[in-house]
């Protein structure tokens, strides 16, 4: 089935936000010729607390630097407005109801893999189809056995991405070198806040 026309829905907790994020939702884009791709930061991820505690608001305004100037990007509030645990089949029924031209969720593949600890996941695999990202160490042979054969799957054609926010976060904390991991905006934005014990640089005049 082909996914062009649909909207993109790319939900995770962005903490913080990285280029291998937006590499993903720019081949999401190519590759399967969505319409948009929407960001969805969670507010509450109802399976694990956000790391460093850093609130919704945040991660959603570093999200918003990221993506300022890219066409076919846009962030959703949907999940940082909604009160208790964000559950991504509330969010993609309430979104398929918003955008009638049908929606599609993309996926790393190391979080699809474990879909037997989300909520409501055998719902969730029939609500609509799954863009999945591949990551290191990931064989997507898995995504060929029950219970993915009750969903519709598509891969990304790409090099997997090893970098991931944990990553990021380590090397803030430890003070190394992160340029080229996240858009520009974004380390001048960590950095300003002092977030994941970056070290503190003083906002521009």
């Amino acid at each position: 089935m082909s996914l062009a026309g649909k909207v993109g829905l790319f939900g995770g907790t962005f903490n913080p936000v990285h280029i291998g994020h937006l590499k993903v939702a720019e081949e999401a884009l190519r590759q399967f010729s969505l319409r948009e791709v929407v960001f969805i930061p969670t507010g509450r991820p109802p399976h694990r607390e956000v790391a460093n505690g850093v609130p919704g608001e945040l991660r959603y305004e570093m999200v918003k630097l990221a993506i300022a100037g890219r066409p076919g990007f846009s962030v959703s509030r949907v999940e940082l407005d909604r009160p208790g645990p964000a559950y991504t089949v509330d969010t993609i029924e309430l979104l398929k109801k918003e955008h009638p031209e049908g929606v599609v969720y993309i996926v790393g593949a190391d979080i699809f893999a474990q879909i037997e600890i989300w909520h409501d996941w055998p719902r969730l695999l029939t609500l609509c189809p799954f863009i999945v990202a591949p990551r290191p160490g990931v064989d997507l042979s898995v995504f060929q056995r029950p219970p993915f054969d009750r969903a519709e799957i598509h891969f990304l054609n790409m090099t997997p991405i090893a970098l991931s926010s944990s990553e990021v976060r380590r090397r803030y904390r430890l003070g190394l070198p992160t340029a080229g991991l996240v858009p520009d905006v974004v380390d001048r934005f960590i950095r300003e806040r002092g977030l994941y014990g970056a070290q503190r640089n003083p906002p521009l005049e």
